[in-house]
Formats: C-alpha cells, structure tokens, sequence
C-alpha cells in the first residue's frame, strides 16, 4: 500500500505565473530530498532531473541542498549557492535553517515571503519581509507571527494578490502621474504674469475649476483601468529607484506634458489678445497699466483705446480659453496615462468610467463657460467657437 498527498491542479500554473513574473520561487521542506526533488519537479519549481545531471558531471542550475549539507556552509557558501543556481529545493530543513535561508536572500538584497503553517515556521514568518500563514491549517503561533493569512491554503492565491497589487501600483502611478501635470500650466501664468509683466492669463478661479472639478472624475477613473496584459511577464521593481513618485514620473509630468499643455494655453491667451489688437510684443511690461482703474485709455497694437472694464472683460476672457486649453490638452494627457508600459491601441478604450470623464471635463468646461450669469459670479466669460482650436495641435502632440 502507498500513499501520495498531491499537490493542487492549479499550483504549476501558479508556479509558472512567479517564475515570468520574476519571481523566484523556493522550496524549503522537511522531506526527504528524494520526495522534495519529486515533488517540486511535479510543479515546476525545478526543471532539471538533478540526479543525472550530478552523474554525469553536467553543470546544473538547479541545487538539491540537505539539510545536513547546509548546517556544514558558512554564510559565504551558502550566499555563493543562491547567486549561482536559479532552482533551489532545500530539504530535511530544521526551523532554524529556515530562518538562516530566509536571511541569506535577504543579504543579497532580495524582498522575502515566507510560507508556513507550523509553529516552527514562525521565526523566518516573523523575519521575511512578507509572512505568509496558513487561515485553515495554520496554528495561531504562526498566524500571529505572519503578515497576512491566506483564507484558502492555496498557493495560486499568492500569485493573484501580486497581480492585484502590481495593478493597484500600477493604477495609482497612472493617477499621480495626470494630477501633476496640470500644476505646470497653473502656475506658469502667475510666473510670466510677475516676471514679464503681462495680463495674468489665468485666474485663481479656473485653477479651483481644474483641480475641484474637470481633472477629478479622469483622476478617479485611471483606478478603475484593467491590468495591462504584460503586468504579469514584467520583472520586480526595485524598490530603491522605482518608487511610486520617482525621477522618471516627475520628468514626464512636469518636463514633458505639463510644458506642452502650458504651451497650449500660452498659445491660445496670445491668439485671443492679438485677435483683439494686442500683439504679445505690446504685452510684456503692460501690467502696470492694465491693472489701472485710473487709466481709461490704454491703446493696443492699431491705436485702439481700451477702458479699464473692458480690458478686464478681455482679461477674463482668456482665463475661460486657458482654461478650457487645459481641458483639453488633458483629453490627451489621460489617455497617455492609461498604460505605462503598452500601446493605447494594445489596451483599447475599454475603461468606461474614463471615457465618461473625458466627456464629463468637456460638457463641465462648456457649462462654465457658456451658462449666464457666471460672467459676473465667477468672471468665467463664453468663448468663440474657434478659440477651442489653438490648443487641439498640442493635444495630438
């Protein structure tokens, strides 16, 4: 009579996920070496037949360590032994070796998660860098011990919460990312308006209309965006240089689109004031005068005398077409921000909840814009068609 505890149908798969995912995944038993070779051949944590390769004098990647050998090595050995094989059962182990694996990786900079369900396993739970227990054969020790329990005793669980939580990482990077852009175009109006001395091209009022309300609903929507179909095939990020905000984030926010979406609205401010007579040459150093209730009669590019309510009405004008520039360089902006990796045309359109906000930003800048009455409440003044336009290349771009 012989009996056999095989392991789940969907562990090899589960495997086979970590191991395209970059992640090495490691056996450390109390079993004969014989039945842990077996077994862990059986799921795909070793690939090699490590008998025949020994026979033969083949070199191998994969290493069968008992635990009898391992009490021998020296910190140094055993440091030599993860760095040169890839596949590694280790077997016969005491719970103090275990303890003593999970630190070797840990010197060799690795983040460490740690399976276990006995008491004996507390110690490398407690140590590794993510405890993982047993919620159904678990012992309360190791429970306690542990990081997080898994419900269902199943490996491939695993396997879907680094999945979960690579797309979460991924999700907020998406969101950070089309936040921080709009800071570029809302503060370089208040900069040209203090260092050249222009009209201010965009006021305090649009800037509350961009962050309390058109960038919200697309912020929001990037959460709701599907895992990209290599999220799985990627390998770890380094925890050291690949942090939610980084160098490469900023750069991409604040170097690239946050200067083309301020090029949009710099562009469209000078548009509509030379339409109306004031050439951006005529602009720099005005400011003195413009702001001057006293003085009724400033003049423009062809000798046009302006009172002081209506360079102000002209004033907020450009504020609504800065603004809705904003707008609609963002329409672009959150479908750069969807995938970090893939094309758009790879991932599709498919988040509904995004397409919804891009036309939600739009109809909430057309009501700003166009509803009476706001002229005087929130001094947001109605465009004309065409003053949409000047900013529509710098999307595409």
């Amino acid at each position: 009579m012989a009996m056999i505890d095989p392991p789940r149908a969907n562990v090899p798969e589960a495997v086979a996920k970590c191991k395209s995912a970059g992640i090495k995944v490691i056996m450390v038993t109390g079993d004969h070496p014989i039945t842990a070779a077996a077994i862990a051949k059986n799921v795909g944590i070793i690939t090699e037949d490590v008998a025949m390769k020994m026979q033969s004098g083949e070199e191998t990647k994969t290493a069968v360590v008992n635990g009898t050998t391992l009490k021998d090595m020296t910190p140094k050995d055993l440091d030599k032994l993860l760095l040169e094989h890839e596949e590694i059962v280790f077997a016969r182990t005491s719970p103090q070796q275990k303890l003593i694996i999970v630190e070797a990786f840990q010197r060799s900079g690795q983040i460490v998660a740690v399976t276990g369900d006995g008491v004996n396993d507390s110690p490398a739970l407690k140590k590794a860098d993510i405890g993982i227990a047993m919620g159904i054969a678990g012992s309360d020790v190791s429970k306690e011990a542990a990081d997080m329990i898994l419900l269902d005793d199943n490996f491939a669980s695993i396997v879907v919460g680094v999945e979960e939580g690579r797309l979460i990482f991924d999700n907020l990077k998406k969101s950070i990312a089309y936040t921080l852009t709009s800071n570029i175009p809302e503060i370089s109006p208040f900069l040209f308006f203090i260092v050249l001395s222009i009209p201010l091209p965009l006021g305090t009022v649009c800037i509350l209309f961009i962050d309390l309300g058109t960038d919200l609903w697309p912020a929001i929507s990037l959460a709701y965006e599907k895992a990209e179909s290599d999220i799985m095939t990627r390998q770890p990020r380094d925890p050291i240089k690949d942090r939610l905000v980084n160098e490469r984030l900023i750069s991409l926010s604040y170097g690239q689109i946050g200067m083309i979406q301020a090029s949009a609205g710099f562009f469209t401010y000078f548009v509509i004031m030379a339409e109306n007579g004031f050439r951006p040459s005529e602009l720099i150093g005005i400011r003195k005068h413009w702001d001057n209730r006293e003085n009724m009669a400033v003049t423009d590019s062809y000798g046009q005398e302006w009172s002081y309510a209506d360079r102000k009405i002209l004033e907020y004008t450009c504020h609504s077409a800065f603004f809705v520039s904003i707008v609609i360089v963002q329409w672009a902006d959150v479908i750069i921000c969807k995938t970090r990796k893939l094309s758009v045309f790879q991932q599709g359109m498919n988040n509904w909840v995004l397409n919804t906000g891009i036309l939600f930003e739009t109809a909430l800048a057309a009501f700003l814009c166009y509803t009476p009455g706001l002229d005087k409440a929130l001094r947001v003044y109605p465009l004309r068609f065409w003053w949409w336009l000047p900013a529509l290349p710098f999307s595409a771009v």
